[in-house]
């Protein structure tokens, strides 16, 4: 067996402008990819070259220019949908402004065309803000009913009643890594016995495709939803990829130019997929920096990435324990296979908003709040954490200085 070199974070880390600076007098410590990650110079370069040399809207001129742009957009499209494993992206993968964005077209288009009143749709209790309020939206408006699977005590899924809550079920909502417990789920576990009960898979990959490598073919889900400003590329676009039968059978999400066919004063007839579901211009250069961004990960290797970030979740979430104590309440599963490096803290009865100015001061970067997952919160019984979040250009030093910031602020706080 061949054994990977580990990644090497230092050379990492020098690609990435930001992390050139200082904040307070201290270098930065940018602990916050789960909100959004920071860019490599390589995608910062492709979009400024898009700019520079090729700019043009997409679909629409026949001049040298306009094509070249076609070109790279419709490039970037074939380089994010291979990614994550499409088998046809020209067909399966559509261009959204975020992964929110995603999982509306999804609940919207195939929920308004497919859920009638009495249907019910199963989520679970950790999902993001995005992969719930829609469907919400959704059982207003026709009767559905809405369905959960619990959190358990570790913060794993409960799936001890799996099969029951499917009865009856049109699709399932998952997240494929969540967002505030780092929680890494079985999908494909829960997919096939969704599957089985003729129900559908819409899962929220935002914080999954970043990390690991995903395979939608091998998770065997339906709809996949991700966005590139957490994977170290621009913000301002996403990406939804679904089967293609299933494009094909769903209405428009948004009407305008770019995704018909035909107009008549009475009537329309809308473009294919993926196009039916792009009007009016796409975010072009943002599309460029998507596929920068892919390039780049695909260079570091998504498994040797999810090899480094594993072993530093697992240095802080013992570092944390070792240095705190029972000062410090980590959120989530233990370091393992089924859990990524999101790391969902409180300390002592310190305001999560509190704990983020202090570690500013240390040059700290976290996300403090209930993470546009307030359901959640509730479930663990809190209003709000402070949140650390891990990506490829972090280190051990990182997580030092964290912990450095939180001794802090139990001093000031005492």
């Amino acid at each position: 067996m061949t054994t990977l070199a580990p990644l090497d974070v230092e050379t990492v880390r020098k690609d990435f402008p930001l992390l050139a600076r200082t904040v307070h007098g201290r270098p930065l410590v940018y602990l916050d990819s789960a909100s959004s990650s920071l860019q490599p110079r390589q995608v910062l370069a492709a979009m400024e070259h898009y700019y520079e040399t090729s700019h043009a809207n997409v679909h629409r001129g026949v001049y040298t220019t306009a094509e070249e742009a076609t070109a790279l957009y419709e490039g970037a499209r074939e380089s994010v949908g291979r990614f994550v494993g499409a088998a046809d992206p020209e067909r399966e993968l559509v261009f959204v402004k975020n992964a929110t964005e995603a999982l509306n077209l999804v609940a919207h288009s195939w929920g308004g065309a497919n859920l009638r009143p009495g249907d019910a749709v199963l989520l679970t209790q950790m999902e993001h803000h995005a992969n719930l309020v829609p469907w919400l939206i959704l059982a207003e408006g026709t009767g559905l009913e809405l369905r959960y699977l619990a959190v358990d005590g570790d913060g794993r899924l409960d799936l001890s009643d799996l099969d029951r809550k499917l009865d009856g079920v049109k699709i399932v909502g998952v997240s494929a890594m969540s967002n505030v417990l780092g929680t890494i789920p079985p999908l494909r576990e829960i997919a096939d016995a969704a599957h089985a009960a003729g129900a559908l898979v819409v899962a929220d990959g935002a914080q999954a495709v970043p990390h690991f490598p995903v395979d939608v073919q091998a998770l065997g889900v339906d709809f996949l939803a991700f966005s590139a400003h957490k994977m170290l590329g621009p913000t301002g676009i996403g990406a939804l990829w679904a089967r293609a039968e299933l494009l094909d059978s769903m209405p428009p999400f948004l009407g305008g130019g770019g995704m018909i066919l035909d107009v008549r004063l009475d009537r329309f007839v809308p473009a294919g997929p993926p196009h039916r579901f792009e009007a009016g211009t796409p975010p072009i250069a943002e599309a460029v920096g998507f596929a920068a961004a892919v390039d780049y990960m695909k260079s570091l290797g998504m498994t040797r990435v999810r090899a480094h970030e594993a072993q530093l979740t697992e240095y802080a979430v013992n570092a944390l324990s070792e240095r705190l104590g029972d000062d410090c309440t980590l959120f989530g599963p233990p370091a393992g296979d089924d859990r990524g490096g999101v790391l969902s803290l409180g300390f002592r009865d310190v305001h999560a908003h509190d704990l983020a100015q202090v570690l500013d001061q240390y040059g700290v970067c976290v996300r403090p709040g209930h993470h546009c997952a307030k359901p959640l919160m509730r479930v663990l019984g809190v209003t709000a954490t402070a949140r650390a979040s891990i990506g490829p250009y972090n280190d051990e030093q990182d997580v030092d200085t964290l912990i450095e910031g939180l001794v802090e602020a139990g001093r000031l706080f005492a």
